[in-house]
């Protein structure tokens, strides 16, 4: 990054919980939304916007910076998060989530949030929005990455693999697709309505190199997306993120009733509260 002096980790883990209680808030306030999914992205995230990533709050349309796409964009109220923490936008502007007239819509609109790379929400194009604009970096030999996050129910959808097949056949190196692998997704748990599992296996079927971390931990996610960023692997990269959904509130943890729906005004205070006395 380069608006700030890198955080240390346990700093990282600081802003995190800071996050998911701003997450609780916002969605609660709205009244409607996505908490499991977007609990369980949260340190992917930090780790990409505090540690990997090249870009600076104070130039956003940097030419050479780093983009990242949230192609599972109902998970956008983590991605606020981030911005406010990165300092892209005012962190009063999270309680209007989901409000008339707010930028901050129940899914990424750039027309009226132009920091975001595009908007996303229908499942199954960012991964195709992705290997574009890392084509295009590769073509205009421009020196940033593109990172992908999609949903593991999400990958069901057959678009996801058509794209798999064309940025390994292309050896777009300077692509990354991170899966959040939260095993659950709006119906159910998705081992129970179409696997896609090993993904790990089938990103390398299709020319990736993949790896495996846990995603909630930054001394795995770190690493391997800064080994992505790099493009050694000489071709696009695959991160299987295995995650909790709803992490951090003990009563949204792998539920998948919390997939899409907000916490009534009591559930609030009792997930702050489990939130904010957790060690970190």
């Amino acid at each position: 990054m380069t608006d700030r002096t890198a955080p240390s980790v346990d700093e990282l883990k600081r802003i995190a919980r800071r996050m998911r209680v701003n997450l609780v808030r916002m969605i609660g306030a709205a009244g409607s939304g996505h908490p499991g999914g977007s609990l369980s992205e949260v340190e992917l995230l930090i780790a990409l916007y505090f540690r990997v990533m090249r870009h600076d709050a104070k130039n956003p349309n940097l030419p050479d910076r780093d983009r990242f796409i949230l192609s599972k964009g109902h998970g956008c109220p983590a991605l606020y998060a981030t911005y406010a923490e990165a300092g892209y936008i005012d962190s009063a502007l999270l309680n209007t989530l989901r409000k008339l007239g707010s930028p901050l819509q129940g899914h990424p609109d750039k027309r009226i949030l132009p920091i975001l790379e595009t908007s996303t929400g229908s499942l199954g194009q960012g991964l195709s929005i992705g290997i574009g604009t890392a084509l295009a970096a590769k073509l205009d030999k421009r020196d940033y990455h593109t990172f992908v996050m999609v949903g593991d129910g999400e990958v069901q959808e057959g678009q996801n693999w058509e794209a798999a097949m064309f940025a390994g056949f292309h050896k777009l190196a300077n692509l990354t697709c991170i899966v959040d692998n939260n095993r659950q997704q709006l119906d159910g748990f998705v081992k129970d309505i179409l696997d896609p599992a090993p993904l790990a296996e089938k990103f390398r079927a299709f020319g990736w190199f993949a790896v495996e971390v846990d995603g909630h931990d930054f001394e795995q996610v770190i690493p391997a997306l800064e080994e992505a960023r790099t493009g050694k692997a000489g071709k696009p990269t695959a991160i299987v993120a295995h995650t909790i959904k709803g992490k951090g509130v003990s009563f949204m943890e792998n539920n998948p009733e919390w997939h899409g729906i907000a916490p009534k005004p009591e559930q609030v205070q009792a997930a702050v509260q489990e939130l904010e006395a957790a060690v970190v």
